[in-house]
């Protein structure tokens, strides 16, 4: 666990949850590329940051390899990707980054 987060914080989410929601629900019934568009980029987004973490993680000397390059992949996430058994977070980060690519691809293709 890396934090817990405090009820203002849990408060804000859902209250942005609530508008956000509804809004983009409606958005997809009026105009569906337009939503799957906004998506893909929410998606690319997260593909840069994916990348990014990953290439930190794999650079020595930086923080994030200081403290999750010899993080064990957690169990539902070897189970879920049929990593092997000594796999790292890092080999999780992949995968997640990989499914994300999938992600974006789909939903600018689905854009079109």
């Amino acid at each position: 666990q890396m934090f817990e987060a405090s009820y203002v914080t849990r408060a804000m989410v859902m209250a942005a949850q609530a508008v956000m929601a509804p809004l983009l629900m409606t958005v997809y019934f009026v105009h569906p590329a337009s939503m799957h568009r906004f998506v893909g980029y929410l998606e690319e987004t997260a593909c840069h940051t994916y990348a990014s973490v990953i290439a930190q993680v794999e650079r020595p000397g930086t923080q994030l390899h200081t403290g999750w390059a010899h993080v064990d992949s957690p169990d539902i996430a070897k189970a879920y990707w049929k990593l092997p058994a000594d796999a790292k977070f890092v080999d999780t980060l992949k995968c997640m980054f990989a499914d994300e690519c999938h992600h974006r691809d789909v939903n600018h293709t689905f854009a079109e």
